[in-house]
């Protein structure tokens, strides 16, 4: 049913425009009593071999929503409800900013595949802290942070210190994004000699902000070179950090069937076309770091085959938001609802076991 409203209806409206109806229509969710839990009650993964313990916190389900869609935190309760085991929201940046000019946010629909070139745009720190602190026992939550356009390179570390000491008290995990290609310079910050001193930074304000520990990923690029995502992750485990989500969107381009207009769109490309080399980035990882860190795996994801691939090769969540544009809201509990379906036809008793 939702794949015939895509196509004749949904499909017919600009995708960012589309974006804002769904965030209103989740908006009027959230905002009834009782709504986002009777929602939950029905549609989150309830079978206990699904449960992922990591980071000190329990998941009911592998299957989250990745960063993007809830970029102010307005939403992370209704759509969480949809049968996601967390959410994370932004990328935040310091300040305010609008992000880059419209149109910026592109269906290819041959790929299923998005492309968007948003640049950050959100309400800022100081908004986001506003609503995560009437937050209410539910749904995890993540919390992803980025730099300010208008702030130099040189000032970068300043501007996620600022986002950290904000945020990190009200969030279940921070993200630490080096990898939008949206946003200018940004992934020089992947380099390992900029890398250290921000992943330090941050972590340092997070304890002190928070006065606990607040697990600290960082998300990297699928473009990197794999020398440099092995450097990357030894720089984690030097410095302790929680976990690598791997990957962002791509400005690759390569083997796309959608129309010449739309495949020159700037921007970063998500969807099915990242599955190859987010799988490889994660095997990587995997090889690299052993069981020492928490991996999370997105790009590609599209249904419960693709995440059991992941899980099988050491990721210990999963993450998906281009999907569920193709896919509708109930997707995350149809996933789920299969993954249990093949934990049980399997020789694992849980998901931890059958992660290599």
């Amino acid at each position: 049913m939702y794949r015939l409203l895509f196509s004749l209806v949904i499909s017919r409206i600009p995708a960012e425009t589309a974006h804002h109806l769904t965030m209103r229509a989740l908006r009027a969710i959230q905002a009834v009593p009782g709504a986002a839990p009777l929602l939950r009650r029905a549609l989150a993964p309830h079978d206990p071999a699904l449960t992922v313990r990591a980071m000190g916190l329990e998941f009911p389900g592998p299957v989250g929503l990745a960063a993007g869609f809830d970029k102010d935190a307005l939403v992370y309760d209704a759509v969480g409800a949809f049968g996601f085991g967390h959410v994370e929201i932004g990328t935040v940046t310091g300040r305010p900013q609008p992000g880059n000019p419209r149109p910026r946010l592109f269906r290819l629909p041959r790929d299923r595949a998005i492309v968007n070139r948003m640049g950050f745009n959100n309400e800022g720190s100081e908004a986001a802290l506003r609503r995560l602190r009437a937050r209410r026992p539910g749904t995890i939550v993540g919390v992803n942070i980025g730099k300010t356009k208008a702030v130099p390179e040189a000032e970068a570390v300043g501007d996620y210190v600022l986002s950290t000491e904000r945020l990190a008290p009200y969030a279940d995990y921070l993200v630490v994004n080096v990898s939008s290609p949206n946003t200018p310079g940004l992934r020089n910050l992947q380099a390992v000699e900029h890398l250290r001193p921000l992943l330090a930074a941050v972590r340092e304000a997070s304890g002190r902000a928070a006065g606990r520990h607040v697990p600290l990923l960082v998300k990297i690029a699928p473009d990197l070179a794999d020398d440099d995502v092995d450097a990357v992750a030894d720089l984690a485990l030097e410095l302790g950090l929680d976990g690598i989500i791997a990957a962002n969107t791509t400005i690759g381009r390569e083997g796309l069937d959608s129309p010449a207009e739309l495949v020159k769109e700037a921007g970063g490309l998500s969807g099915a076309p990242l599955k190859r080399r987010s799988v490889e980035v994660l095997r990587r990882l995997r090889a690299r770091t052993g069981d020492r860190l928490v991996l999370i795996s997105v790009g590609g994801v599209e249904d419960a085959d693709d995440a059991w691939e992941r899980i099988r090769a050491g990721a210990t969540l999963v993450q998906a938001y281009t999907a569920m544009i193709y896919e509708g809201p109930f997707w995350a509990r149809r996933v789920h609802r299969d993954l249990a379906r093949r934990l049980r036809g399997s020789a694992f008793p849980t998901l931890d076991a059958a992660r290599r």
